[in-house]
């Protein structure tokens, strides 16, 4: 029977045309005598008792659930309602035969008809400005990880950078790919949390922070360093450790008045440094000549012997010279439609930026310098021993500019994370909270500030030993990315040709492997930075587990499966281990209906398994903020309510339940969608939300009411859609 709610009679008479002992029974109003069920129910009218009238009553919002009691007004041209025919058989089939003609053939046929694709708008960059915000972070890592590597490995260090360039080839595959299939954002925490635990979105939270730390602090240190190239006396190190310790609170200031960055500003720093890098590559190769090349690459033989030890300390240290690939994933709510090319296209870019410049630049600068330069300064003075003091001096005045903004980016994705963290009931509230004069987070902001602080005071401005902390984030957050991509892979296997999945997911595998391996040789070669690093971890987890366990006494905390187009609900239920649900309860906007609703299910439900779909009011149309993780449920809090009194009133008599979201700017469709990939043999909804449904047939219909309430049981065995009328 089709789900219709402007075509619907109801009879309550005896005999062969009505139900037993006069219980209402829904009658065809297709052509073929079709069972459908109606939006309402139906009145007797003056011509007899069984006879119906039609009503038109749509719930407002097009058709978003809940809205009961108000009614879209019929258009001036439509056709008003017929009026009511004589009861008894004759009277029927003249009902059948006007509503046939009433109805459009677009909607009788709406379920035999292939499916509108439900569309997202995307945001406004490109591949060049994602290029730019990428590079303005990830670039910034060759100005200072030469010289780190250069005071373990010497002249060596390219062989290191070089290995380490090939997994980032790779890894930069996988956070094309993150960036989207998760347009809302977040990078580590959003696939972390729908692929493997909404604890494991914790974890990588708290990895990429440590991150986001250590960024904070060596970018603003490396660029206070280079700007001693254009004025010495901002050489001695305590003099470059308050000054850097100063930059920092301005940042931290600049941040709370709600000066924030934007992608053009990263497509200005990031152009200028990266012309100059390449520039100081083309005139190194000018200077050295094809001989003087070979000769250099030759100069990585001389030194120890490269144990196994060795190698794999080298490469593990090296992966240090590509941090900042997360800004790819956190670009993924303002990235233009379609995402997947504008990703693709963005990477290519940074992986052909970084194969010119990262590894000759760390080659050219351990080799052809002496060990009385500065190593926090090699690439300005690269440049100054190959062109002179002009590209010496450009070099050093970008590059710290660069370094300062990319400080700047690491403090807002820190206090985005913190706020999203929040938001997901992990982090206490005040942590969250906005101040009034200039509707900025201070006090994710100052946390954000202080450790950075902390770190470069402590550390005395000693940038091999920040270098050594980096690692723990940095690869951690590699490697749960990576992990939790992998599942999503394994649980989307049927959805590509066979031999092409297998050469993808095992492509993947093996950057999950390779990465691995450099985290946990740096877990035992660098026992600080695990000290460091797994402290800050462990911290944060015990904060978040406590903050969760004493918000759950108060009010449940769910995570829901999101709904996005594209991705069926089904691949997510299998990533989270999730049996096919039973039962489907499309909750309604209306608190008092949404308990009643709820009331039924844990009475139809009672022992199975449950889903529970909603879907959310229409956000208002706010732009969200550089770097910030765009999902909406986090900021949903009317659909967090509902979930949560779901939550708190089935969680005894239905073991097994799993939440479902839908965003309020998707169409009234996506439910629709959501109702087929979730495919449960019984649904359960207030009597007046079935436009949110699919026109099928379904092969029984029971009407209840719950305090006043009408709650529709549907089921059906097997979906058949509605014949095409005529």
């Amino acid at each position: 029977m089709r789900l219709s709610a402007t075509t619907f009679t109801e009879s309550s008479q005896r005999g062969g045309q009505a139900g037993t002992h006069g219980t209402p029974r829904i009658q065809a109003v297709a052509p073929g005598g079709a069972s459908q069920l109606g939006a309402s129910r139906g009145r007797e009218g003056p011509g007899g008792r069984g006879a119906a009238r039609l009503r038109r009553t749509l719930p407002g919002g097009g058709g978003q659930p809940g809205d009961r009691g108000r009614r879209r007004q019929l258009d001036a041209g439509r056709r008003p309602a017929p009026r009511p025919l004589g009861s008894g058989p004759a009277g029927a089939a003249a009902s059948r035969r006007l509503m046939a003609r009433t109805v459009p053939a677009r909607r009788l046929a709406a379920g035999s008809r292939a499916r509108r694709r439900v569309r997202v708008r995307g945001g406004s960059l490109g591949a060049t400005l994602c290029w730019a915000v990428v590079f303005a972070d990830i670039g910034t890592s060759v100005y200072y990880v030469p010289g780190i590597l250069y005071g373990h490995f010497g002249g060596r260090s390219a062989i290191f950078v070089a290995m380490t360039l090939l997994v980032f080839v790779l890894l930069t595959i996988k956070y094309a790919e993150v960036a989207w299939r998760y347009p809302e954002g977040g990078g580590v925490v959003t696939v972390a949390s729908r692929a493997l635990h909404p604890f494991a979105g914790l974890l990588g939270g708290l990895f990429i922070m440590v991150d986001y730390y250590l960024t904070a602090a060596i970018s603003a240190l490396s660029g206070l360093q280079y700007l001693a190239v254009l004025a010495p006396q901002l050489a001695p190190l305590t003099v470059a450790v308050a000054l850097t310790v100063a930059a920092l609170i301005a940042l931290g200031v600049l941040n709370w008045l709600g000066i924030k960055e934007s992608a053009k500003a990263s497509m200005i720093f990031a152009t200028s440094a990266a012309s100059f890098q390449i520039l100081v590559v083309i005139a190194t190769a000018l200077y050295l000549g094809p001989s003087g090349i070979v000769h250099s690459l030759q100069a990585l033989r001389n030194g120890p012997p490269l144990t196994p030890i060795v190698v794999l300390s080298g490469y593990a240290a090296a992966f240090l010279a590509f941090s900042g690939l997360e800004s790819i994933a956190q670009l993924a709510p303002a990235m233009r439609e379609p995402r997947r090319a504008v990703a693709r296209r963005a990477m290519t870019m940074v992986v052909m930026t970084m194969v010119v410049t990262s590894p000759l630049l760390t080659l050219w600068s351990t080799t052809l310098l002496s060990s009385r330069d500065n190593p926090n300064q090699f690439v300005s003075l690269l440049g100054l021993h190959v062109a002179g003091p002009l590209l010496g001096g450009a070099v050093a005045l970008s590059g710290a500019l660069l370094l300062i903004f990319a400080s700047n980016t690491a403090i807002i994705g820190a206090y985005h994370v913190f706020v999203a963290l929040t938001r997901m009931g992990f982090l206490p509230r005040v942590v969250e909270k906005h101040n009034r004069w200039r509707h900025t987070p201070h006090v994710a902001i100052f946390l954000v500030v202080a450790v950075p602080v902390a770190v470069v005071i402590g550390s005395r401005g000693n940038l091999d030993l920040l270098g050594d902390l980096y690692a723990f984030g940095l690869l951690g957050a590699f490697v749960l990315t990576c992990l939790a991509l992998d599942v999503v892979r394994w649980h989307e296997r049927g959805r590509q040709p066979r031999w092409r999945w297998w050469a993808g997911y095992g492509l993947g595998v093996l950057t999950t492997v390779l990465v691995t391996i450099g985290w946990t040789t740096n877990l035992v070669a660098k026992p600080l930075a695990t000290l460091f690093g797994g402290g800050l971890t462990v911290l944060g987890l015990i904060i978040g587990y406590a903050t969760y366990r004493q918000t759950r006494r108060r009010r449940p905390t769910v995570f829901p499966l999101p709904y996005r187009p594209g991705q069926p609900v089904v691949a997510l239920q299998h990533a989270r281990q999730l049996q096919p649900a039973e039962v489907l309860v499309i909750l309604p906007h209306d608190p008092v209906a949404a308990e009643a609703i709820i009331e039924a299910a844990t009475k139809a439900a009672a022992g199975r398994r449950a889903a529970f779909l909603y879907r959310g009011e229409a956000p208002q149309q706010l732009q969200s903020g550089f770097l910030e993780i765009a999902d909406p449920y986090l900021k949903d809090y009317t659909a967090q309510d509902a979930f949560a009194r779901a939550e708190s009133l089935t969680r005894k008599s239905i073991p097994d339940r799993r939440y479902i979201y839908v965003s309020g700017n998707l169409p009234a469709e996506a439910c629709g969608r959501v109702w087929r990939d979730v495919s449960a043999p019984e649904t359960l909804l207030v009597d007046g939300d079935q436009d949110v449904l699919p026109a099928l047939a379904f092969d029984r219909i029971k009407r209840g009411n719950v305090d006043g309430v009408p709650v529709l049981h549907l089921v059906t065995t097997k979906l058949r859609p509605v014949a095409r009328a005529g």
